[in-house]
């Protein structure tokens, strides 16, 4: 079985109300990667998710910790979450870069995965901040380093461009609309399977012994909207990227 990490794709709120001269706030949290790991048990898949506040202190910061998975994902957590643990931000100490083993992980035989969101890529502002980290090297794609995310509210098809690949083969035709993802260009030898207003959406490489893979929407609302986390293809696709990262697509 694929042994899968997703890391991120969790957030803190937090809500002042007021109701007239009294005020008072509450706080929440939400987690937006229920359907797509629900999506990936479908195809038979288990995924344990660390949340985004836990990834300061438990994201695995050396090769053999990583070695527990065969499939790391990021998803809307930017750069700054791996390199600022406690004991740096807080003590001003020295600790291994857990972005720097993530690469070594991936050219070592593991699968990498980059999904979309607004503190990913670059993201929002520059803040996710990917561009100049040690996983820039293992990622199929050049990331911008200016603010790039494609915000589409009227809709953008997506297309599938290589359907001999192992994750194109496995995508049916009907996909709704996406409404956003983060523009990034293909690296020459990467393989572009399918894009999204002409911008790249799932293109993959063989990193020396590894994979990685980005997916530049959302795994959920808002640019991956609820009609397209419903349509029937879903699970297919998660799977088969899943499993080309975790074995090389021979499965």
């Amino acid at each position: 079985m694929v042994r899968v990490l997703l890391t991120g794709e969790s957030w803190i709120s937090q809500a002042t109300h007021y109701k007239g001269f009294d005020e008072f706030s509450s706080t929440t949290f939400h987690t937006g990667a229920d359907a797509f790991i629900a999506a990936a048990a479908l195809q038979g898949i288990e995924i344990e998710q660390l949340y985004a506040h836990d990834v300061p202190q438990r994201f695995p910061r050396t090769v053999e910790a990583l070695s527990a998975y065969d499939v790391v994902i990021l998803s809307d957590i930017g750069a700054n979450s791996f390199v600022l643990p406690p004991e740096v931000w807080l003590s001003g100490q020295r600790t291994d870069n857990p972005l720097v083993a993530l690469a070594e992980w991936t050219r070592a035989g593991g699968g990498l995965m980059m999904a979309g969101g607004y503190l990913s890529f670059q993201g929002f502002q520059a803040r996710a901040n990917f561009a100049r980290s040690p996983i820039a090297d293992v990622l199929p794609v050049t990331m911008h380093d200016f603010d790039d995310r494609a915000e589409v509210p009227q809709g953008a098809r997506p297309a599938v461009v290589d359907a001999d690949h192992p994750v194109g083969q496995a995508w049916p035709g009907g996909a709704p609309e996406l409404l956003g993802y983060n523009i990034v260009e293909a690296k020459e030898g990467a393989d572009v399977v399918a894009t999204v207003e002409d911008d790249v959406l799932i293109a993959t490489m063989k990193v020396g012994s590894g994979r990685s893979l980005v997916w530049t929407s959302d795994i959920g609302p808002h640019w991956c909207p609820e009609p397209f986390l419903a349509w029937e293809g879903f699970p297919a696709v998660v799977g088969a990227m899943l499993r080309w990262l975790g074995t090389g697509g021979d499965a």
